[in-house]
């Protein structure tokens, strides 16, 4: 699990037949700290997350799977939106 801040949001008229209907947001991981923690990601959103917002992330494989089927390439989603 890891923090981070929505810098954005991403979309694709191509994609991964998993990825329809999912809305993806571009993520700034965040280090404990605050400071930017690497690139910005993608991550999958289904609780509205928007621009600003800071989420709690999981890199779960198993956890998007269940979400998204198992062929999904996708790495990142949204667990939570801390208080």
């Amino acid at each position: 699990m890891q923090l981070g801040r929505v810098i954005g949001t991403a979309v694709a008229t191509v994609k991964h037949p998993t990825f329809r209907g999912e809305r993806l947001l571009v993520v700034q991981l965040e280090q404990i700290d605050g400071r930017d923690d690497g690139e910005p990601v993608l991550a999958f959103d289904r609780l509205g997350a928007g621009r600003g917002d800071r989420v709690l992330l999981t890199n779960d494989g198993q956890a998007l799977q269940d979400m998204l089927g198992k062929t999904t390439p996708g790495r990142w989603s949204v667990m939570g939106l801390p208080d």
